[in-house]
């Protein structure tokens, strides 16, 4: 797809969900040399999945983009992902918290499936205690054909993070990004939708 084609969506999209909104482009299935069509289409954040991606997207890229790490953090990439990314999405952990640096958010497993990383809503008080710049909380719900199907998940989680007085929210991908947004997002993730035909 052409940049073009991609701008044309990334900016659909952007108008779909406000100003308030940073469209993060999850760039799992995007290679190396895909890449710069992104930079081309006006593209501003990245989010990545994998840290040895992360790197080495980040070496050729480098301050073309902004980084931003939206997969399972493991403790011993953590410093990898503190040194590349302004913000993490995903922490979960309390040995990833331990080798973090930058702001984060942490990743709640609202649906209580057991192949979803997350912590527990009863879990997070400890997460925010162990970990001093939480600055909001994401999460992945259930896999569903209907957009609708993530709502329940999605205002759960702005109740939570209400409740512990944090204002960043990631939660939306290709699929539920509208959901999400109106649901009080302030971060969707979104990869297929922007560059897919």
């Amino acid at each position: 797809m052409s940049p073009a084609e991609i701008r044309e969506r990334y900016e659909r999209i952007r108008e779909e969900v406000g100003p308030q909104v940073t469209v993060v482009a999850a760039t799992k299935y995007v290679s190396l040399e895909d890449l710069a069509a992104l930079g081309e289409a006006g593209v501003e954040v990245i989010g990545e999945n994998r840290a040895q991606d992360l790197e080495a997207k980040h070496a050729r890229y480098g301050d073309a983009f902004r980084w931003h790490f939206i997969g399972h953090l493991q403790s011993r990439k953590a410093p990898v992902v503190s040194e590349l990314c302004e913000l993490c999405h995903s922490l979960a952990s309390g040995s990833a918290a331990r080798k973090l640096t930058i702001p984060a958010l942490v990743e709640v497993n609202l649906s209580g499936e057991a192949t979803k990383s997350g912590v527990t809503p009863e879990e997070l008080p400890a997460m925010l205690e162990a970990y001093p710049d939480v600055r909001g909380l994401m999460t992945m719900p259930p896999a569903t054909g209907d957009p609708e199907g993530s709502r329940p998940y999605f205002r759960r989680l702005r109740e939570l993070a209400e409740a512990h007085g944090l204002r960043e929210l990631s939660m939306g991908t290709s699929q539920d990004y509208r959901i999400g947004a109106e649901e009080g997002a302030t971060y969707v993730r979104v990869g297929a939708v922007l560059w897919q035909r």
